[in-house]
């Protein structure tokens, strides 16, 4: 998206620079990545950013409006709700697509949002180490708001692990060793000190937990939630026993889980900006728009076991059981943008916040992106694709 900068990036590039990058990265964590990265960042001016930034303080005004509990209370599906949630979520994301307008100038469109954490320590890594490799200009940043390495590493200390000792928080996640993200676990244990803790690994007296670290049973304060409510319903079976973490414990989580459900899916109706496409509740649409097709179906809560409707047609629409557990929203038409060795790719990119306990309003931090030559981001539509995967937007500061 600066035209001089993919330039000189393509015409730099080799497959044998690639792949020694590749080699260097896979020798710090053997055997721990298990997804594709890409063979190029993404680069995005100063124009471009603001446009993003803009959107997330619009839905920032939202969630920190003293009404937004109240009206995303009924977003947090019967049997996954949390107790002591707390009053705001430390650490979250929004998904953009990268798009063209009417004079075919780049601009951003809101995708999704995930009162969850992401990758907030492999993509500390991976951009320093590709750096290595890639001439990226010294004023173009993986990190936003004037962040460093040094003072990004800071803060994420101090929102995840805040004034407790660092044996006291652990990550928690199912199965980490086996998930396709374990490196990012590994990144923030090797940054923060924190181990990643399987649930079925915690160890529950009364409403305390602990776990096994250096053969010694150790309290656990704070918990780092990497733990996704579908996945776990959907694999509680072939966990064995595991701890009820929707009961009373004393610990604090970082973020609370019920924030993966407020900020989501269903804040989308409730959001009016220009880079956001107009989205409404199904059961609340008294007359479908005659254009369907410029539309996805989006189930509220993927663990229903129904997925995304791209073309969608009225007969869709009809056979919804549930309709006030779905949105109807506007297409987004993502731009062949990316000038790559044979066809351009598309673009998405995320823009990671944080909020600690001593501000008013969360902040963005760091950034993810991903590249897609397919109907759809994501692997299963990028198989035997070269310049798709993983990456990462690097801003103009």
């Amino acid at each position: 998206m600066v035209p001089g900068l993919r330039k000189a990036f393509n015409d730099s590039f080799t497959d044998q620079l690639y792949e020694a990058f590749l080699k260097n990265l896979h020798s710090k964590y053997p055997g721990a990545m298990e997804f594709r990265l890409c063979e190029t960042p993404v680069f995005a001016d100063k124009a471009f950013a603001g446009k993003m930034i803009d959107a997330c303080e619009h839905i920032i005004d939202v969630i920190t409006d003293p009404a937004f509990k109240e009206i995303t209370e009924s977003s947090i599906p019967s049997g996954v709700r949390v107790p002591n949630e707390s009053d705001r979520c430390e650490l979250f994301c929004f998904d953009f697509g990268v798009c063209l307008n009417e004079e075919q100038q780049p601009e951003p469109r809101l995708i999704e949002m995930q009162g969850f954490p992401t990758l907030f320590g492999f993509q500390a890594f991976y951009p320093d180490l590709f750096r290595e490799y890639f001439p990226i200009p010294a004023n173009y940043s993986q990190y936003l708001n004037e962040l460093t390495r040094d003072s990004y590493l800071q803060l994420l200390k101090e929102v995840i692990i805040g004034d407790l000792p660092v044996e006291n928080t652990i990550l928690l996640e199912i199965k980490p060793h086996e998930q396709k993200t374990r490196i990012d676990f590994y990144n923030t244990r090797d940054y923060l000190g924190i181990q990643p803790v399987c649930i079925t690994e915690l160890i529950q007296e009364g409403k305390d937990l602990y776990y096994m670290l250096n053969g010694k049973k150790t309290s656990v304060k704070r918990i780092y939630n990497r733990v996704i409510f579908d996945e776990l319903l959907a694999k509680k079976d072939t966990l064995g026993k595991f701890t009820d973490i929707t009961q009373e414990l004393n610990v604090q989580w970082v973020p609370h889980p019920n924030w993966f459900y407020r900020i989501s899916k269903y804040m989308l109706p409730y959001l009016h900006h220009p880079y956001v496409p107009a989205t409404y509740f199904l059961n609340e649409i008294k007359q479908l728009p005659a254009d369907l097709e410029n539309y996805v179906l989006k189930p509220l809560f993927s663990f229903a076991g129904q997925g995304v409707v791209i073309d969608v047609t009225q007969t869709d629409i009809e056979k919804i059981p549930d309709p006030h557990n779905w949105i109807l929203q506007r297409k987004v038409q993502y731009a062949e943008i990316i000038e790559t060795p044979d066809v351009p790719a598309k673009a998405e990119i995320r823009i990671m916040y944080a909020w600690k306990k001593d501000w008013e309003r969360p902040q963005p931090i760091i950034n993810l992106a991903r590249l897609s030559k397919g109907k759809m981001i994501g692997v299963a539509y990028n198989k035997d694709k070269k310049w798709v995967g993983g990456s990462v937007a690097f801003f103009e500061r």
